[in-house]
């Protein structure tokens, strides 16, 4: 195995099996031991790359919420006009509550990790921003506030329906909450 000098991803590889284990065993199942066996590196890395526990999961859950972030650029960024951007965010909707089950799960652990603690709670309010002013770009300040509530409302509902609404509704809810 090669050495925290000569591996240079070690770090990226310790980040992502923290968030493996937390999607498949929740926070309360992840251990530095479990985390360093499925990043496949020995367990004294861990104190050599992270203080502890919740340094490394606040690192973990913040380059999560940076993907999503990411998502949110990409569908918003090609839209020019109002009926561009509200087609965007129907889009955007689809793609994250159709999208890998880990995701969902990595969310809800977030959420409930924020509810307790303050520095995930930070987090949560640093990505909200995030999401609302990439909305902003394309709607009013308070539509976008309510446009980034339907979004986490109707991925989350759409994910766990064994029925999900089609796109005619998400696109009717967001034209609702956009159009006036």
């Amino acid at each position: 195995m090669a050495t925290g000098h000569t591996d240079p991803r070690r770090r990226e590889r310790i980040l992502a099996a923290a968030l493996d284990l937390v999607a498949e065993e929740g926070v309360a199942g992840v251990s530095h031991r479990k985390i360093a066996a499925r990043a496949r590196v020995p367990l004294g890395s861990m104190t050599y790359h992270f203080t502890g526990i919740d340094e490394l999961l606040l690192e973990a859950f913040t380059g999560y919420a940076d993907h999503v972030a990411a998502v949110f650029e990409r569908h918003l960024a090609g839209a020019a006009t109002p009926e561009e951007a509200r087609e965007a965010v129907t889009g955007l909707i689809h793609t994250l509550s159709e999208g890998p089950r880990r995701d969902l799960i990595l969310v809800q652990e977030l959420y409930t990790l924020a509810a307790r603690r303050e520095p995930y709670r930070a987090l949560c309010v640093r990505w909200m921003r995030r999401s609302r002013a990439l909305l902003e770009t394309h709607f009013p300040p308070d539509t976008a506030r309510r446009l980034d509530a339907l979004i986490e409302g109707l991925t989350l509902h759409r994910a766990l329906d064994d029925d999900p609404p089609d796109l005619s509704v998400t696109r009717e809810a967001v034209a609702r909450i956009t159009e006036g």
